[in-house]
């Protein structure tokens, strides 16, 4: 069996896989948004999404938020971690990762717990006398949510090509008369963009079609685009609304992953659809 047909041998499992859960659901999504619910052809889905574009510009708008935050709490956490040694950055990693090992959900219920109005924060304001925060049902208690739960998505990618860099790059230029900030500017930015645009990517994409934590931070009083499909599919059983809405949330993800791709350098670690 020469190499050739053992590569094509290889791929069919994937291709299988590709097929069965990635083709097959759009295909569904896809059917059930332009169709009725009798089955036949019918566009009517279609033109209520318009009714819907306030409620997908504010979950575009708590994704950005999200993600800058994000971004700006990730990057110098992944810069200074690269600069440590290689077991100190293994054991930072293993805590940055040990997050992500618990259920979603029990993560969420856990902020719960911590931003409730007779919650950790608050117990611990009121035995200092500093008084209550209302601090769950809020955005900034839903953005919160989002930040604890897909940071470390910021983190991972940044840190991964940070920690590849060729220091010799970084040497040269300071030996040329660079200083720190003119050599992180030209040298270091420019060469973490991949893990960047992973970075944001893989941040904005959840966020932007997340449900839970709107539910359980913000109280059912925060609606985005995830709570209205979720919605549809579980309580309104009108699976025609719903696959519609998700084909246009796929549409806008799609765009946000070619707009990433459009400014990504093809390097290792950047974002590949």
């Amino acid at each position: 069996m020469n190499n050739t047909v053992r590569s094509k041998l290889l791929d069919k499992p994937y291709l299988i896989w590709v097929l069965l859960f990635i083709i097959a659901p759009l295909i569904m999504v896809l059917y059930y948004a332009l169709t009725d619910k009798s089955g036949a052809f019918s566009i009517g889905s279609l033109t209520q999404i318009p009714e819907y574009f306030s409620t997908i510009l504010l979950s575009i708008l708590y994704g950005l938020a999200a993600t800058v935050i994000c971004l700006l709490l990730g990057y110098p956490f992944a810069y200074f971690l690269s600069k440590h040694t290689q077991r100190t950055q293994r054991t930072i990693v293993l805590l940055v990762m040990l997050p992500m090992w618990m259920n979603f959900l029990i993560r969420t219920y856990s902020l719960m717990t911590i931003l409730g109005d007779t919650g950790v924060l608050n117990s611990m304001f009121s035995a200092l006398h500093i008084g209550k925060w209302h601090m769950i049902n809020t955005p900034g208690a839903v953005i919160l949510g989002m930040v604890y739960n897909f940071l470390p998505y910021m983190i991972l990618p940044i840190y991964s090509v940070l920690s590849k860099m060729d220091n010799s790059l970084l040497e040269a230029a300071q030996d040329l008369g660079s200083n720190k900030a003119h050599t992180f500017r030209r040298i270091v930015l420019p060469l973490s963009l991949p893990g960047t645009l992973s970075g944001i990517t893989m941040v904005f994409v959840p966020c932007v079609s997340t449900f839970y934590i709107t539910q359980k931070l913000g109280g059912g009083q925060i609606v985005l685009i995830g709570d209205v499909i979720e919605s549809q599919f579980q309580s309104a059983n009108n699976y025609n609304l719903g696959a519609a809405l998700s084909f246009v949330l796929m549409i806008l993800i799609f765009i946000c992953l070619g707009v990433m791709n459009h400014f990504d350098d093809g390097n290792e670690g950047g974002v590949v659809i």
